[in-house]
């Protein structure tokens, strides 16, 4: 009789040298701030925060596709739960873009001054 329990333990130890791997990087950019990517603006952000942005992404999906046994799925069920996931915080940080430099344009060139 075949074992139904296999051990998952290498899987494991990938998933975190890869997860640990991304937040090593985020943490070494959050500290050093290259000056090349935070003074370049990019679609009203500078690009440090289009990295930060990106690498969450890839975390999420990553931490969605191993440890909710995403792989194991039907290609358009993975597809459905991974994709509106994705469209949704994009959506999420356009509409944030948005409304914030609304916001700072109104106490910038507005009546409403800036009170802290």
């Amino acid at each position: 009789m075949a074992n139904a329990h296999e051990s998952h333990t290498s899987r494991i130890w990938k998933v975190f040298i890869y997860l640990s791997v991304l937040t090593i990087v985020e943490v070494i950019f959050g500290i050093y701030k290259p000056k090349s990517l935070y003074f370049t603006n990019f679609i009203g952000m500078n690009l440090l925060n289009w990295i930060f942005i990106i690498l969450t992404l890839v975390k999420a999906y990553f931490i969605t596709w191993a440890f909710m046994h995403m792989e194991g799925e039907k290609k358009w069920f993975r597809r459905s739960i991974v994709w509106t996931v994705v469209f949704l915080i994009l959506y999420l940080c356009f509409i944030i873009l948005i409304e914030g430099a609304y916001v700072f344009d109104v106490y910038k060139t507005g009546h409403i001054k800036w009170n802290f």
